[in-house]
C-alpha cells in the first residue's frame, strides 16, 4: 500500500493506515475510509472538519491535539503524534498521525498530507514495521529543522518562534520545503565556515561558564 508516496507494509487483512489531506485555501479535509472507520464512521457518513476531529480528543490529550492539529492547518512542517481519541461509539483507540506538507505542480505548499496509523493491542507485525520504518525519518527532518534554528538563533540573537518564521519565510520564496532548506544551509554553513575564531574563543567562554549562568541568561531570550 502507498500513502502519497510513502510505502507502508500490508499483510492482507486489514490495512494498517489511513490518509488524509488538508487544503489551506478551503480549509477542507479529505479522510480516507480506513481513516473514517478509525474514527467510527461508515464511509462517506460524515464530512472530516476540525471541529470534528476535537470532539474526538481524549480528554487527557487535548494538548497534544491542539499541536497535532496546529500542524496540520499551518503546514509548517513534518510532524509526528501518539495520542489517543475516542471514536463514534465512545471506543478509545491510541494513534499515531504522521504528517507533511503538501505541495502542488509548482512546489507551493498547499496543504497538509498524512496517515493514521491505530496503535490498539491488536496492532501486528507489519504495522511495528510501519512505525520502525516511518518514526526515524520523521525525527530525522524535525531534527534538521531544530539545528538550522538553533543556528539563526546563535547569529541573529533571536528566540526559537522567530528562527522558525525566517526558515518558513524563505521556504515560501523559494518553493522549498522547510527541511530541504535546512539540510541545505546547515551544508552550506559547515562549507564556508563562516565561523571566525575570535567567534570562536566567545564561543568557548561561554561553553565553559553557561553552568554559572542563571537560566534567563540564555542566549535566544525573545524579551
Amino acid at each position: 500500500m502507498s500513502i502519497d508516496g510513502l510505502d507502508l507494509p500490508t499483510t492482507g487483512k486489514t490495512c494498517p493506515a489511513g490518509s488524509f489531506r488538508y487544503w489551506f485555501a478551503d480549509q477542507r479535509w479529505e479522510w480516507s475510509d480506513e481513516v473514517a472507520a478509525l474514527h467510527g464512521y461508515p464511509p462517506g457518513e460524515v464530512a472530516p472538519s476540525t471541529e470534528l476531529l476535537l470532539s474526538h480528543k481524549h480528554p487527557d490529550d487535548r494538548a497534544i491535539v491542539a499541536e497535532i492539529l496546529h500542524d496540520v492547518v499551518t503546514g509548517d512542517a513534518p510532524f509526528c503524534s501518539r495520542h489517543r481519541i475516542i471514536d463514534a461509539q465512545g471506543v478509545v483507540r491510541p494513534v499515531l498521525v504522521v504528517g507533511d506538507q503538501m505541495a502542488d505542480e509548482q512546489g507551493r505548499v498547499v496543504g497538509s498530507v498524512g496517515y493514521y496509523i491505530d496503535l490498539t493491542d491488536t496492532v501486528d507485525e507489519a504495522r511495528n514495521e510501519t512505525l520502525d520504518e516511518t518514526m526515524p525519518e520523521v525525527v530525522a527532518a524535525r531534527a534538521v529543522i531544530d539545528q538550522a534554528k538553533g543556528m539563526l538563533m546563535l547569529v541573529y540573537g533571536i528566540s526559537e518562534e522567530q528562527a522558525f518564521r525566517v526558515l518558513r519565510w524563505r521556504s515560501q520564496e523559494t518553493n522549498t520545503k522547510v527541511r530541504d532548506l535546512a539540510a541545505r544551509l546547515i551544508a552550506t554553513v559547515a562549507r564556508q565556515n563562516v565561523i571566525t575564531a575570535p567567534t570562536r574563543t566567545r564561543f568557548d567562554h561561554a561553553l565553559l561558564t553557561a553552568h554559572e549562568c542563571e537560566p534567563e541568561d540564555r542566549m535566544g531570550r525573545s524579551d
